[in-house]
């Protein structure tokens, strides 16, 4: 059988959906050549037109959304993406952090893109990490990447990002802990998922939950990542491999254009439920809407007290960007 889990958000991606085995077991061994052959795994995925100008893409006709699906893979697998452009406009998609042809590339400079109505198969490998000479190691694929467009509007796709034309891309070591819930946050120049506060996506979870946290920057801005009463690891999971691990703990992080990163926290861990916000910590990007909601229930679902009184603050609260060097407006 496949290793294969259906993903908190939408589905580690398979070829037959709705197998699920949890990603658990012996770490996997070091071998001295590329990655061993793994599964291939298909999806298809539909770019659509959205209201509002935006687009999306989507896991079943009519379903696309801002951001699009998160899509999992653990190293070693192969990835077939059959993407169908629904729209009337030149689109594409182009992965971050996995291996992948020229054909593959979802760029107009290497001639990789769907035309309006085009249905097209894009493919992405992934491979684990193996000793090379010299006592070194090649890395792996695994960590949080991400997705979008590269050919609307330019040949960069600068108007497809800029109108939703992204996603989570997770690859998993074998072993990895799975997690209860899944976030994806994008900072896009002054905006949250293409969204402003009060307006932006407020994400729930209950206390002691798993949750893991997508972060991805878009647009012309340099933004920083901070989630309130949480801290992770800066590594490739958030958490400590070891007791003797150096990588240090934060609970802000720099988020720019292409980068991205994810982690996983326990919800409400060490400071119990309530109304959380997450936000950029650029000042004046905080004050002109980038800020959201991390609402920790109570572990049996319930509104733990002031939480709602919190949310409620929070959304009748004027965001506007403060006096001083403003870096954007409010576009999408």
């Amino acid at each position: 059988m496949d290793d294969a889990v259906l993903s908190r958000r939408s589905l580690i991606v398979t070829g037959a959906v709705g197998l699920a085995v949890p990603a658990v077991g012996a770490a996997v061994a070091l071998t001295g050549s590329a990655a061993r052959a793994g599964a291939t795994r298909r999806v298809t995925i539909y770019a659509e037109a959205l209201p509002g100008g935006l687009f999306g893409y989507g896991l079943e006709p009519g379903k696309a959304t801002v951001p699009g699906p998160i899509l999992e893979m653990y190293e070693g697998d192969t990835l077939e993406i059959t993407l169908v452009n629904t729209t009337n406009q030149r689109l594409s998609i182009h992965p971050h952090g996995v291996d992948y042809s020229t054909e593959s590339d979802g760029s107009p400079f290497n001639d990789s893109f769907n035309d309006p109505g085009e249905t097209r198969t894009y493919v992405w490998r992934s491979r684990e990490m193996f000793a090379a000479a010299g006592r070194r190691f090649m890395p792996g694929s695994a960590g949080y990447w991400h997705y979008h467009d590269h050919a609307m509007g330019t040949d960069h796709g600068t108007g497809g990002v800029a109108k939703g034309l992204y996603g989570a891309l997770i690859v998993r070591r074998r072993g990895d802990i799975l997690p209860d819930k899944q976030f994806t946050v994008v900072f896009h120049d002054m905006s949250i998922n293409n969204r402003t506060a009060p307006n932006t996506p407020m994400f729930e979870a209950n206390l002691g939950q798993r949750v893991e946290w997508l972060a991805i920057g878009h647009g012309n801005l340099f933004h920083t990542f901070h989630l309130h009463a949480h801290r992770w690891v800066d590594n490739r999971t958030g958490m400590l491999e070891s007791i003797s691990d150096p990588s240090p703990t934060i609970d802000n992080k720099d988020l720019n254009p292409g980068s991205s990163f994810g982690f996983q926290v326990l919800a409400g861990e060490g400071v119990g439920p309530g109304a959380w916000m997450y936000h950029c910590h650029v000042q004046n990007h905080s004050d002109g809407g980038m800020a959201g909601i991390f609402l920790v229930r109570n572990a049996d679902g319930s509104m733990p007290p002031g939480a709602e009184d919190a949310i409620h603050r929070f959304q009748g609260h004027m965001h506007t960007t403060s006096t001083g060097d403003d870096h954007g407006g409010h576009g999408a």
